[in-house]
């Protein structure tokens, strides 16, 4: 069975509750530079063995709950992101998180949600998905301006553990999320999760209209093949009410 993620070492409160499932992930090495505008005060980059990485992600969003009650027609639905991965030092340790960039829904009234309580940049657009076997091929696809844009992911073999020191291991295991406020100053609070499995991919595209959706900027990094990519099992999780640093 997998090992469960960190604990909380507060009492904090559960924001919201959901199942992430058939989380596809394409990984790309990216100039640490491009980044500097979108970290949040009081966080630094991480790296894996000093490279830098961005992730274009999409996965379904099951089951979800705010404050424990489920909006109807608002509980399953697809999301893309694209995010990158920050560290934080406190007194317990090293916090290990993501920072999102960009966040695609179907939902007008989740992306409203998340810009409202944590300032993170939803953006509400048709999507759709496919998602063949178990996990042996997955597609998220999202319109923007008129233009179809999608993430696919096709994988063999069974769903493995992520290997200790791997890359799987260092996108998969961050806990925390911080999210920079209008005002300048940092949320941050905690994602917790079982540790998950993931395939291995076989195939792995990104067609996208990077420069206009996610900036002339990241062309250069996201127009060819990732440097990776795999498809995490995904489990239920719990996303706890984000507090600003002081």
């Amino acid at each position: 069975m997998p090992e469960p993620g960190p604990k909380l070492e507060m009492v904090a409160t559960a924001f919201l509750t959901a199942e992430w499932r058939y989380l596809a992930m394409l990984n790309y090495e990216i100039d640490p530079a491009i980044l500097a505008p979108y970290i949040p005060i009081g966080t630094e980059l991480d790296d894996w063995h000093g490279k830098t990485f961005v992730s274009v992600v999409g996965f379904l969003f099951l089951n979800t709950k705010i404050g424990g009650i489920s909006i109807p027609f608002h509980s399953n639905f697809e999301e893309v992101n694209l995010r990158f991965y920050v560290k934080r030092k406190t007194p317990d340790g090293w916090r290990r998180a993501v920072v999102f960039i960009k966040e695609i829904v179907p939902r007008r009234a989740i992306a409203w949600v998340a810009r409202t309580f944590y300032n993170e940049n939803y953006v509400a657009l048709p999507m759709n998905h496919q998602i063949e076997g178990d996990g042996s091929r997955v597609c998220y696809a999202w319109i923007f301006q008129g233009r179809q844009n999608r993430i696919e992911l096709s994988t063999h073999g069974e769903p493995q553990p992520t290997g200790e020191n791997s890359l799987e291991e260092f996108i998969t295991e961050h806990y925390w999320g911080y999210a920079r406020q209008r005002d300048g100053s940092t949320i941050e609070y905690q994602v917790e999760h079982p540790r998950w499995q993931v395939w291995t991919a076989r195939s792995a595209v990104l067609d996208c209209d990077v420069a206009q959706f996610y900036g002339k900027n990241f062309v250069e990094y996201l127009h060819g093949p990732p440097t990776s990519a795999f498809l995490a099992t995904g489990s239920k999780v719990t996303v706890f009410k984000g507090m600003k640093l002081t």
